[in-house]
């Protein structure tokens, strides 16, 4: 066998740079990769972007006038959000954060959901009593349905055959047929419903009321959807009035429904087969909103009378951190890998 040639001083001068190189390639692909999280503030009339490992604010930029709702196109190249004192939907640039464009919204837009292909957007008009239904890609309203009085939450079947709308002020969740845009169910809930989440199977579906201190627990794997339970919330030391649930989030496995309880400062925390609650995290003022990171990992919760979001380790289920973000925030979306 050939003898081993030593390493001249020259070649390892050569080499250390190389397998830094390989080393710095090596150890960035075996870590995951940071997501953008935007935060839509509604009383600063912004959005701040946060960074999904560092949890630190990497950029700020206008949103319009009273931005509320917010969501992502499934490719992750279009940032929509609901501009509601400018009755609009603006479109941004993830990316360079430029607004691309403007979407006819109707009045008054609060929340609103995509379609799971990206195609159309489902708006709701609370002024209007519509949800308005849009071509993403042409810019078009594809159609105008009418609904109950103030409604607010906006919900997609995972199959994408129904739609679903809560109003607030007639107290019903509507469903809507997706292929002719008309009303086939409602079912009538508790006081002031705000938000709809459908669990991955789509066999549940959890609607928020945020007066009557109540989520409802509906069957929508029969023909005819209906009520099998109403989870209710007790807190030590919280009155039962603060108690107001508002934005829900299911796990993709539905073994945990996570509710804010908006002025109780908290989130709650539910078996999602015995539709029992478990536990209550202490999150910032005035709960609202939540969205889970890609993998699950972490849940974000906006928190507007505080101005910051708090990160939950939805495996540890605690709250781990609060980050300041801008005025008031109200919605929150993290992009996708």
């Amino acid at each position: 066998m050939r003898p081993r040639q030593p390493v001249t001083h020259l070649e390892d001068k050569m080499l250390r740079p190389a397998l830094a190189i390989v080393s710095a390639v090596l150890l960035s692909a075996g870590s995951a990769e940071a997501n953008k999280v935007f935060v839509s503030n509604e009383r600063g009339n912004n959005i701040t972007v946060l960074d999904s490992e560092s949890w630190e604010v990497i950029a700020t930029f206008p949103a319009g006038n009273r931005p509320r709702g917010i969501t992502i196109s499934p490719d992750g190249k279009e940032l929509y959000v609901c501009a509601s004192d400018d009755d609009t939907v603006r479109v941004f640039d993830p990316e360079t954060y430029k607004e691309l464009h403007t979407l006819p919204s109707g009045p008054d837009p609060e929340l609103f959901a995509l379609d799971p292909s990206g195609n159309p957007l489902y708006i709701a008009n609370e002024d209007d009593n519509l949800v308005t239904v849009v071509d993403v890609k042409t810019r078009q309203v594809l159609a105008e349905v009418p609904v109950g009085v103030e409604p607010e939450g906006v919900a997609v079947s995972p199959d994408a055959k129904t739609i679903i709308n809560t109003s607030e002020t007639t107290n019903m969740a509507h469903f809507i047929d997706a292929s002719t845009y008309k009303i086939v169910h409602n079912v009538l809930v508790d006081q002031r419903p705000r938000y709809a989440e459908f669990t991955a199977d789509g066999k549940k579906l959890y609607v928020s009321a945020e007066i009557g201190g109540t989520v409802s627990v509906i069957d929508v794997s029969a023909a005819e959807p209906k009520i099998t339970k109403k989870i209710t919330f007790e807190v030590p030391g919280v009155l039962p009035e603060w108690l107001q649930p508002v934005g829900v989030k299911a796990t993709k496995d539905g073994s945990r429904i996570f509710v804010a309880l908006g002025p109780a400062n908290r989130v709650a925390i539910i078996d999602g087969k015995t539709d029992e609650v478990l536990d209550y995290l202490l999150v910032g003022q005035r709960v609202w909103q939540m969205a889970f990171t890609p993998g699950e990992e972490f849940l974000i919760t906006t928190n507007g009378n505080s101005n910051d979001v708090s990160i939950i380790d939805v495996k540890a289920e605690k709250v781990i951190r609060s980050v300041q973000v801008g005025e008031q925030p109200w919605g929150v979306v993290v992009a996708p890998d």
